[in-house]
């Protein structure tokens, strides 16, 4: 079970406002490629400390990744809140698809990949997909498919989850 502050829906549905405002003020400033990146944590508590942590290796592994290709970040935004933790960063880059590539080996490679939501929006403020479908961390199905069924409890997922983030702090 995590622990932490609940968030309320008016809370989540503000912070995407927020961020989507952010990731459009990126495109038209720098007319360049956005990457979105917050932790997929089901359920009202959206940050703990551990999450924190994994956050942040997930953050450093991108911006590791990003530098390696040759891409410079032009701006960036990062929060910390009851919300979740999230980063918004702009880079210069000529295709967006470059970076879904490069997201999308993040997400999964890394032990926490899974929990890792890198979304890569293009100069058309179109997100991009990935070429596959994520797995359900319960059952192996397709992901959006147990999410829309709500196969499995928030409690069930939390416990994973809550499992994960101990085995990756050993």
């Amino acid at each position: 079970m995590l622990n932490g502050k609940e968030v309320s829906l008016p809370e989540m549905l503000e912070c995407r406002e927020r961020r989507a405002y952010k990731q459009r003020e990126y495109i038209q400033q720098y007319k360049c490629p956005v990457i979105s990146f917050c932790m997929n944590i089901p359920g009202p508590v959206k940050t703990t400390p551990e999450i924190r942590l994994a956050f942040h290796d997930g953050k450093m592994q991108m911006i590791n990744a990003l530098a390696e290709a040759g891409y410079s970040i032009l701006d960036s935004d990062e929060i910390h809140a009851v919300t979740g933790d999230e980063m918004i960063i702009c880079v210069d880059c000529p295709k967006a698809a470059y970076l879904k590539d490069i997201t999308s080996k993040i997400e999964e490679t890394h032990p926490l990949g899974r929990l890792f939501d890198m979304d890569v929006i293009d100069i058309d403020g179109n997100k991009l997909s990935r070429s596959f479908f994520r797995k359900c961390l319960l059952c192996g199905r397709q992901a959006q498919e147990c999410a829309a069924s709500r196969r499995h409890s928030v409690e069930e997922m939390q416990e994973v989850i809550s499992q994960m983030l101990s085995d990756f702090m050993r």
